[in-house]
């Protein structure tokens, strides 16, 4: 039940973040002057639709993305200035491109023509086609804002919330019992368990010496493998001291990316976790983190075409393990965000991990949406500084306006790089039916 509820508030999450990157669009659009026939959240069969005004707003059945349809996008030929319909030039490719100008130009009415988008002046061009991608980045700070200020983050603190029974090695790396209780071969009880702690004891010293902090602990216990020390404990309120030897075990080295790189390294270990507390942060560590998410998903947008390629090869064909940080679509963030809402932990945990999910994900799209190809935003952005350079170029220079840039002309590129999206899309959607992402 949690689950499916969990499932149900992050798809409404997402078409959140579709309807304000297109409302990003849709009000500078309609402030400078240009004609919206659209707005739409999806794409597919419309489920819904009301006209108000000279704009039809809807939602349509995939929730895959939206649109928002400005007349004139496209410019007339530049040899046929009137914008009259007409073939242009011959082939595959130049049909395409007479086709698609014939569609956007035969939206124009009679009394439409100061309102197109090509007509737009190159700053209100770039602050449309931005509008989407910021309001997607205002989102994210909103949520990260909420996570970080209002509910804060998790920090471990000295109180026992668990113990390990088992010491673990690299092929039982929980330290979970056999069914019967017992420790499997090759291992014995945790030192922590041992010595009879239990969840609440709060930890004060080790071996005498204060100890303020998780880390603290943990650092000074990894350093001193096969070590007798008194532990300094608070019991239902009263001070104890415990006596515990802390073991030696081989802990496996992880990579960057956190798989396993089939080395180990021997250090202390008790078998203890630690209870956590959420502790809000200050507004000015909002900025920061999301400056390391946004290193973080560049690196992840750079990767991407290796990341698809692996999940493909390793995972799909191969049959393997899917990695943690392979691409992942709206269905696996949708079913991660179920999971979350299942998770046995308390709800404040819950919500942090939830809004920190959904802020990531609008941190990306904001990324993605910059990319400087078409149909991308950061394509349409990157047509419109190009025409600005012209022009600027040609005054500098003397030379007669060159006119409006005519993206007609990157039309088959589009069609490319939206074919491929939709399949890197296709892709990764069977992947997380099949092969979905756990945080377990």
């Amino acid at each position: 039940m949690l689950e499916a509820l969990g499932i149900i508030v992050f798809v409404l999450l997402i078409g959140a973040s579709i309807a304000l990157h297109e409302l990003g669009h849709l009000l500078p659009a309609k402030k400078f002057g240009v004609k919206v026939t659209d707005y739409m959240i999806g794409f597919g069969p419309t489920l819904w639709s009301k006209v108000k005004g000279e704009t039809r707003y809807g939602l349509k059945a995939i929730p895959v993305g939206g649109y928002i349809r400005m007349i004139g996008m496209i410019p007339p030929a530049k040899d046929d200035p009137t914008g009259a319909p007409r073939s242009m030039t011959t082939g595959k490719f130049g049909a395409m491109i007479d086709d698609a100008r014939r569609q956007s130009l035969g939206e124009v009415g009679p009394s439409d023509a100061g309102r197109v988008f090509y007509k737009l002046p190159v700053r209100k061009k770039v602050v449309i086609m931005l509008g989407g991608p910021t309001m997607n980045l205002i989102f994210a700070f909103v949520l990260f804002t909420i996570m970080l200020v209002g509910i804060g983050l998790p920090q471990p603190t000295l109180q026992v919330a668990g113990v390990v029974p088992c010491t673990p090695t690299v092929a039982r790396p929980t330290g979970e019992p056999l069914p019967s209780g017992l420790c499997p071969t090759g291992t014995v009880l945790a030192p922590a368990a041992a010595a009879g702690l239990v969840d609440g004891d709060l930890i004060t010293a080790i071996d005498g010496v204060p100890v303020t902090s998780w880390d603290d602990a943990t650092a000074w216990i990894r350093a001193h493998g096969d070590t007798t020390v008194a532990l300094s404990l608070v019991r239902a309120g009263s001070a104890i001291e415990v006596p515990i030897t802390i073991a030696t075990i081989d802990r496996p080295v992880y990579d960057d990316r956190g798989n396993p790189t089939g080395e180990t390294t021997a250090s202390g270990y008790l078998g203890m976790r630690p209870a956590f507390e959420f502790v809000a942060q200050p507004w000015s560590s909002v900025p920061a983190f999301m400056w390391d998410i946004t290193a973080q998903s560049v690196k992840a947008l750079i990767s991407l075409p290796v990341r698809l390629y692996e999940l493909v090869k390793d995972t799909l064909i191969g049959g393997g393990e899917r990695a943690i940080d392979s691409p992942v679509s709206v269905v696996g963030v949708s079913r991660l965000g179920g999971e979350i809402a299942a998770m046995d932990q308390p709800l404040m945990a819950k919500a942090a991990t939830f809004l920190g999910l959904a802020a990531s994900l609008n941190l990306f799209l904001f990324l993605f949406n910059l990319l400087p190809v078409l149909p991308l935003d950061g394509g349409h952005v990157a047509g419109a500084l190009y025409e600005g350079l012209r022009r600027w170029l040609a005054k500098v220079r003397h030379r007669p306006d060159p006119g409006h840039v005519d993206i007609a002309r990157l039309l088959p590129v589009a069609y490319v790089v939206a074919a491929c999206l939709v399949g890197m899309g296709v892709i990764v959607i069977w992947a997380d039916l099949i092969k979905p992402i756990s945080l377990g």
